[in-house]
């Protein structure tokens, strides 16, 4: 572990400091290039922005701009450690949109916790980016500070804490339900987190076609029953249920699926024994899960598990999500990130799943062969497709529900561009493997 530290400091610190630099698209290596890059020339795309402000994505790099905007009130698993130590995660995004999908980032630190002073902030921004993506804001401050961004900017507002993990949940549970031929109407469904990734998980589970009567979700207090005051705000209310139950224990019983976006270890083998045949359990506290891969495999082995780890199958990775997500809806200059094309990115993910794996993903993890099954839900984000099958599914998403200001005519064209974008990167990748 020592080693693996002094690595992660040496990775973070050298050559140079930090993880993300600014670099110029175009040369300026001469006195025509310098009168090009700024004045005189400069004023002429200037004038032409101010007579049309469509042409700001033809001038300027805002159609391929996303801020990453934390104020590290949630950073990871650590906690409210406050602005500047968010900054290290937030580069690091900045290398995930980068590296998955060619999606330049400023990422924006701000040094305060009251939401309309956050809301206020993003808002005089907008005009600089072409999506914002919300990061590691605690709930319930999280839930209000996007909902009226996005009501109020023309531009996708992305919380990823929320969405991010509930689109690749959702992905897996799909393929969960096609493995087990079980009926997503007739699912039981047993939360245990109600944080921002809990409260986004069951909305979109929902959307899916569970029910609200067979969704159980649990916090610190136990389980979210109708009539209870302690700990509640206005997006738990929502699920809460009409209960007797009282304890994750209690609701275990009879489940289909176990959510966890909570703590590690909170699950015992006998909880699981309790649950339905065939049962699914995403255990996704990091770095730690609410129960281990190792005892629930040998507790049941008929389970399909998934965590929020990379040494073990099934890793639910919000990077499968957010890069994809943003490469679509910023193609199409989309004014907002609906529940839809959440949707689609969700189906979209699951239905390449169920795909041959190609060799360079073989070759990416080390030699490892993957097939559809308990064992591989979702794909791994080192699959090269995931862009065009993701970004594409989410662009059409949004034209289809009007939320798009740029048309694409040719889909077979649009997914080519995107494997032509990324060219670069997976030869890298292919090279170092």
């Amino acid at each position: 572990m020592e080693q693996f530290e002094q690595n992660v400091f040496d990775y973070h610190c050298t050559p140079v400091a930090g993880k993300i630099q600014v670099m110029p698209t175009k040369p300026c290596q001469t006195a025509e290039d310098l009168s090009m890059a700024y004045t005189p020339g400069v004023a002429l795309p200037v004038r032409d922005i101010a007579d049309n402000p469509d042409t700001a994505r033809l001038h300027t790099c805002r159609q391929n701009l996303v801020a990453v905007v934390s104020n590290g009130t949630a950073i990871l698993g650590l906690g409210n450690l406050g602005a500047l130590a968010s900054k290290p995660v937030m580069e690091g995004k900045g290398v995930l949109f980068k590296r998955f999908a060619d999606v330049d980032v400023f990422d924006i630190e701000l040094n305060t916790e009251d939401p309309e002073k956050i809301i206020d902030i993003v808002k005089i921004m907008e005009l600089t980016f072409g999506g914002i993506n919300l990061e590691d804001i605690k709930a319930p401050e999280c839930f209000e500070i996007e909902e009226t961004l996005i009501d109020i900017c023309n531009i996708p507002v992305f919380h990823d804490d929320q969405h991010g993990t509930a689109i690749i949940c959702s992905a897996g549970f799909i393929n969960g339900l096609e493995i087990t031929g079980k009926k997503v109407e007739d699912i039981k469904v047993v939360f245990n987190g109600a944080g921002a990734a809990g409260i986004s998980c069951a909305k979109l589970l929902v959307s899916l076609g569970v029910k609200y009567e067979n969704l159980a979700m649990c916090d610190s207090k136990g389980v979210i029953y109708k009539g209870r005051k302690e700990g509640m705000n206005k997006y738990k209310e929502i699920f809460a249920l009409e209960t007797e139950h009282r304890t994750l224990e209690d609701v275990m019983k009879g489940a289909d699926v176990f959510i966890g976006v909570s703590q590690k270890d909170v699950v015992t083998a006998e909880m699981l024994l309790s649950m339905a045949n065939d049962p699914m359990v995403f255990a996704m506290a990091n770095p730690d899960p609410e129960i281990t891969y190792e005892l629930a495999t040998a507790t049941r082995d008929d389970v399909i598990m998934a965590t929020g780890r990379s040494d073990y199958p099934n890793q639910i990775n919000n990077v499968l999500g957010f890069p994809f997500i943003f490469r679509g809806a910023l193609d199409v200059g989309a004014s907002k990130i609906s529940e839809g094309m959440k949707l689609a990115a969700a189906r979209a993910l699951a239905d390449l799943a169920r795909q041959p794996v190609p060799e360079v993903v073989k070759k990416a993890y080390n030699g490892q062969a993957f097939a559809f099954g308990r064992e591989y839900i979702v794909p791994k984000p080192f699959d090269p497709r995931v862009i065009e099958w993701e970004s594409v599914a989410v662009a059409k998403a949004a034209i289809e529900e009007g939320l798009a200001t740029i048309n694409i005519n040719d889909w077979e064209a649009y997914a080519a561009s995107l494997r032509k974008r990324m060219e670069k990167f997976w030869c890298e990748c292919t090279m170092d493997n």
